[in-house]
């Protein structure tokens, strides 16, 4: 290899690593906007779930450099198994960018169910966020390691989180219908636990985006899905 070849390959590796750490760090952020409106909730903290609707922005900037990161990286003309790392950058990069919103969904919805006397139903809820955070965080090593395995096993726990979700939204379309004053927080309540059903489903995607990276088009195993909210009856 001569020395001008080696220069552009680790400059190229560089770039790569730096691609990465940039997706890690706008992953950690949208996963701490989750756990504070998830916090915000549970406190009823009006002055944080603002702060947190704020934050939002910081996400989407980074989502936007990262998509500028990938253009430069593309037009040095990268080799197949390069592109995988790219392509993937980009659909985890999206899948980041919506968990951010899903998380100031929550926040703006805490301000309107912060009118309404505090259910009890909101542990429920901190249950399922604290599976998606952890979740969320575990996907993130796995893309940080290119631990194709470690990316299966979320991508496999993904079923617990769809099963508690459901769970949860029996138990809140019960609690509305004994008690019709409920259904306005209870509404507010079952759309948050959706965002987090949801944030889930992206923690699943980047799962196999990490699969996809290292081995390409190799078929993925079945997923378990248990969503049921759908023909869910209390």
């Amino acid at each position: 290899m001569n020395e001008q070849h080696h220069h552009i390959v680790k400059s190229h590796d560089e770039e790569q690593t730096a691609l990465r750490d940039s997706l890690i760090r706008m992953g950690q952020l949208a996963a701490s906007q989750l756990d504070a409106a998830l916090d915000a909730v549970a406190r009823r903290d009006e002055a944080a779930a603002r702060q947190i609707i704020a934050a939002d922005h910081g996400i989407d900037m980074l989502e936007q450099q990262i998509n500028h990161d990938v253009i430069r990286l593309i037009q040095r003309g990268p080799l197949a198994s390069d592109l995988r790392v790219i392509l993937a950058a980009l659909r985890v990069a999206s899948d980041i960018e919506r968990v951010g919103d899903y998380a100031a969904n929550i926040a703006k919805r805490s301000l309107a169910l912060n009118l309404a006397p505090p259910l009890p139903h909101t542990r429920g809820l901190a249950a399922l966020g604290g599976m998606a955070v952890q979740q969320l965080r575990d996907v993130l090593d796995a893309y940080r390691t290119r631990d194709g395995e470690a990316a299966l096993r979320v991508r496999e726990r993904d079923a617990a989180l769809d099963t508690l979700y459901t769970g949860l939204f029996r138990e809140l379309l019960t609690y509305m219908m004994e008690d019709p004053r409920a259904i306005t927080p209870c509404t507010h309540l079952l759309f948050m636990a959706k965002n987090i059903e949801r944030i889930g489903d992206h923690a699943t995607n980047i799962a196999e985006n990490v699969w996809f990276m290292l081995h390409g088009e190799s078929p993925l195993p079945v997923r378990d899905k248990r969503d049921d909210s759908n023909t869910a009856a209390p």
